[in-house]
């Protein structure tokens, strides 16, 4: 089905609740990401309706992740970055305070890497370690890297640049549960409790380690 109602989006997709009976399903997971077509049309409001955007995807003046948009159905993740080539302009996936994705402007550099979460790492043949990465992506990679860490993503060489180790005194984003959108720094490890303390500008809260991402 490529269609969803729309009182059954989430509550992380900033859409009214209010308007057609319908809306475009993701194809990346509807918790998880949010439809291209959503986010030129209702969120930057580039273009005016479906036919356009569709136009400007076949007409390859929309990069995600540095590569021509295939599919206005397709879900953006977090962190994911947007390149709109008749304005010169680019965009960052992110989740505000209020657990919604928004949408950032960024320079023309930072829409080159993106930083992505390791969920799990695999042996392989010849002694190969490859990194599953929280949107999707495997790498083969000989930088040192831990299930938990984030690494640093060059779209342009489609290579991890930098691991970004979980640890006290780093940088982190709260991606999920009710902190999300919430960024701070790791104060304490709670590895058997699985969770870390975070200091926050508006003090300290405690979060899962599942639902952190560390951030440079």
């Amino acid at each position: 089905m490529s269609h969803l109602k729309r009182q059954k989006v989430p509550k992380s997709w900033p859409i009214h609740r209010k308007g057609t009976a319908y809306v475009v399903r993701s194809q990346g997971g509807i918790e998880k990401s949010l439809p291209l077509l959503i986010v030129l049309r209702d969120v930057l409001k580039i273009a005016q309706n479906r036919k356009e955007v569709k136009k400007a995807i076949y007409n390859k003046l929309i990069l995600v992740n540095s590569k021509p948009a295939v599919d206005e159905r397709a879900g953006v993740l977090l962190f994911d970055t947007l390149t709109i080539i008749p304005s010169n302009k680019n965009y960052r996936i992110e989740i505000d305070e209020r657990g919604k994705f928004s949408v950032k402007e960024i320079v023309e550099s930072e829409s080159k890497k993106k930083v992505a979460k390791v969920v799990s790492k695999k042996m392989l043949k010849g002694k190969k370690i490859q990194l599953n990465l929280s949107d999707g992506r495997n790498y083969l990679s000989d930088i040192k890297c831990e299930t938990g860490d984030s690494v640093i993503i060059n779209l342009k060489d489609k290579k991890i640049e930098k691991c970004l180790q979980l640890k006290e005194n780093v940088n982190a984003f709260a991606f999920a549960g009710k902190h999300s959108g919430i960024y701070g720094k790791v104060e304490k490890m709670e590895k058997e409790k699985k969770t870390v303390q975070l200091l926050t500008k508006d003090g300290k809260v405690n979060v899962l380690i599942k639902q952190i991402m560390v951030v440079e």
